[in-house]
């Protein structure tokens, strides 16, 4: 006895709407659609991150897993993870004349944090 029910073949009907488009046509129109699906998920990564990923920035920048732990650590304290702690360490490197390491260790350091928060114009 077969408990699964056998669905019908409704391809023909489903893909009208797809019949006369040209090999080309179709290529544009998969194209547009998986842009579509995926554009949330872009928009998303450009507005939001989490403690792993600015670790891992920071990693490639350079710094130990542990510099990397404590940076982005002060980062959420003085309200700038929206910014990335790349790009705080980084932006501290250019207010400062500092190598970017040298500037993550300042950091480190409870250095520069104010200079840092007043180039985003984040309030204390």
């Amino acid at each position: 006895m077969n408990k699964h029910k056998t669905r019908e073949d409704d391809f023909l009907s489903r893909r009208q709407h797809l019949a006369n488009l040209t090999d080309e046509e179709l290529k544009q129109r998969f194209w547009d659609l998986a842009d579509k699906t995926t554009q949330p998920l872009i928009d998303l990564a450009l507005t939001h991150t989490s403690p792993a990923i600015e670790r891992s920035v920071l990693l490639r920048m350079g710094f130990s897993s542990l510099e990397a732990a404590g940076l982005v650590k002060k980062v959420i304290a003085n309200n700038l993870m929206g910014k990335g702690a790349g790009h705080v360490v980084y932006r501290y490197s250019k207010i400062s004349g500092l190598e970017i390491r040298e500037a993550g260790l300042k950091l480190l350091e409870d250095i520069g944090w104010q200079e840092v928060k007043n180039s985003f114009g984040v309030q204390s």
